[in-house]
């Protein structure tokens, strides 16, 4: 990668400011256009050098843009490219996707993660096809399903070139470390800062290129964790390095609750087939398969599940502790086989099916794991 040299006591300057922490106050002024020039220039450059060759970039289709957006939401591109891959084989248009059943799109999304993703595709898929064709600007794909304020900035300046900014963790990490904002990324005060600054920076005339620029040199230079400063072309007008606060930008406050839950399933088989059901809504895995399940306020152990299924049939554990760990939840999860020869009473949301069709249901990937141990 080349350096680029540009004065950390200019760029101050044009703000009016010394070489301190810009506060958000001072950042709501607009930047002069020689620092917006500058700043900009340097950043198209090194994207011309090192910018990664993604196969849904240089496109005008909305189609896979709007995929790979999806997809890569909570995901690496490592993992999210062979799943992107793997829908367009599928489904290559919007008119398939949206023909296709939620359970279909379920199972190809299995492995994933975040399920309502895969339902808000669906969803989204739906009402594209019910418009007659996919939106072209913001503010009409910003009513997608599932889509926000960055998924619709990404499709609209990528494949319509209307000059919106993307604001995601990479362009939050960028901003907040090169112009030394601590304002808290997940409060309002953050999130218009950020939002009204990327906006200042953009160029009109390259929205697509510039927004790509920024999410790839968050994810490949000013990396969440040991970025390459050494070689950044932004090194000298980067308040972060001169501050020494690399490390504590971005700033963001710590709101989440975690709960714990206690998980004991038992495969019930009889005859080769196995009781599954399809998780309800208003809970996590909505719409995935699983097996019989008994949730317990704590761990349960063999007698507690061998009381709940008294008379049913043989049960053995196969599995103990499974700790399975998402975003507001810690699962830790046991798991049984129980072999019984006439079927139990179960709930009416149980159904019986081949245990060799299971696979053909989407489910959690917990349930992955567990199945391991048969």
């Amino acid at each position: 990668m080349e350096n680029f040299s540009f004065s950390y006591a200019i760029f101050a300057c044009e703000y009016g400011l010394t070489a301190k922490s810009m506060s958000a106050k001072e950042l709501s002024k607009k930047p002069s256009k020689s620092v917006v020039a500058t700043f900009t220039s340097i950043l198209l450059r090194w994207y011309g050098e090192n910018g990664r060759s993604l196969p849904w970039r240089d496109v005008t289709d909305p189609y896979p843009i709007w995929l790979s957006e999806v997809i890569l939401q909570q995901t690496r591109i490592q993992q999210g490219w062979s799943y992107w891959e793997r829908f367009m084989q599928r489904w290559p248009t919007v008119k398939q996707l949206a023909d296709a059943t939620e359970d279909e799109v379920l199972r190809l999304w299995q492995g994933l993660g975040y399920y309502s993703r895969a339902r808000h595709l669906h969803a989204a898929a739906k009402q594209i096809v019910s418009l007659g064709g996919f939106p072209t600007d913001y503010a009409s794909i910003r009513k997608l399903q599932g889509v926000g304020e960055y998924t619709a900035a990404a499709i609209s300046s990528f494949a319509f070139g209307e000059p919106v900014a993307v604001v995601d963790g990479n362009v939050y990490r960028v901003l907040s470390r090169v112009f030394g904002i601590d304002t808290p990324i997940n409060t309002s005060e953050g999130k218009k800062t950020f939002a009204a600054l990327a906006n200042q920076l953009l160029p009109k005339d390259k929205p697509a290129a510039y927004n790509q620029a920024m999410m790839d040199f968050g994810a490949m230079q000013c990396t969440p964790k040991s970025p390459d400063c050494e070689t950044c072309p932004i090194l000298e007008m980067c308040d972060a390095y001169h501050s020494h606060r690399i490390d504590t930008l971005p700033v963001k406050l710590r709101k989440m609750n975690i709960k714990t839950r206690y998980f004991n399933y038992v495969l019930l088989r009889c005859e080769g087939k196995i009781a599954i059901r399809r998780r309800p809504a208003g809970d996590i895995w909505q719409g995935l398969w699983e097996p019989f399940l008994l949730e317990t306020q704590v761990k349960a152990g063999v007698e507690i599940v061998l009381e709940h299924c008294a008379g049913w049939g043989t049960l053995t554990l196969l599995k103990e502790g499974v700790k399975h760990v998402l975003t507001h939840r810690v699962i830790f999860a046991d798991f049984y086989l129980l072999e019984t020869s006439l079927p139990p009473s179960l709930p009416s949301d149980y159904v019986w099916v081949d245990l060799t069709s299971y696979d053909d249901y989407a489910k959690p990937r917990l349930i992955e794991i567990l199945m391991n141990a048969m």
